[in-house]
């Protein structure tokens, strides 16, 4: 016995598949669910591009920041450098000479240097007459005495920097101690 199969797509064969009816609701709720992923996917890269920009803006700042403090410390270490040069002129503004030209000339090449040093951000620490502050100023010298208060600076060997609010180079001192 020959049974033939009846072809699905002859206009007398029967199907047993059915065709899904595609209804407006249907296509409605398919749409509607695209929408939906759609807008969820729109929403999680808008987050990310305000996480990535927030990002980019704290590691600007960051970038800004430390760019900034090594320059400060590039700074510190030229006027570090500076500083015996600085000493040297006050050294010599000591010294008596006998020619006045000289003198003025040694005079006004340390002004000017000390006002660009100032400019940077150099201040020179106060030491004479003082508390000692061990946090800024470095004994050398301990001298017992009766004629001022315990641990007041009778002088000054170096002279102390700040470099824009920081130490730079403690002051080298003679202090005054109570005797025992």
């Amino acid at each position: 016995m020959d049974t033939e199969k009846p072809d699905p797509n002859s206009p007398n064969g029967s199907s047993e598949e059915t065709v899904p009816a595609v209804t407006p609701e249907s296509q409605l709720a398919a749409v509607s669910a695209e929408r939906d992923q759609l807008a969820q996917e729109k929403a999680d890269l808008q987050s990310k591009l305000l996480y990535s920009r927030a990002e980019f803006d704290n590691a600007r700042r960051r970038f800004e920041r430390e760019r900034s403090e090594f320059l400060q410390f590039a700074a510190a270490d030229l006027v570090k450098d500076i500083l015996p040069v600085l000493d040297d002129f006050e050294r010599a503004l000591k010294v008596e000479t006998s020619d006045a030209n000289y003198a003025k000339g040694i005079v006004l090449i340390y002004q000017r240097l000390s006002e660009t040093l100032k400019k940077m951000g150099l201040e020179p620490i106060g030491a004479a007459g003082q508390r000692f502050d061990p946090n800024i100023h470095q004994a050398v010298e301990r001298v017992q005495t009766d004629e001022v208060e315990d641990q007041t600076i009778l002088g000054e060997f170096q002279r102390g920097y700040n470099f824009r609010g920081k130490l730079l180079r403690p002051a080298m001192v003679k202090v005054a101690v109570k005797p025992s």
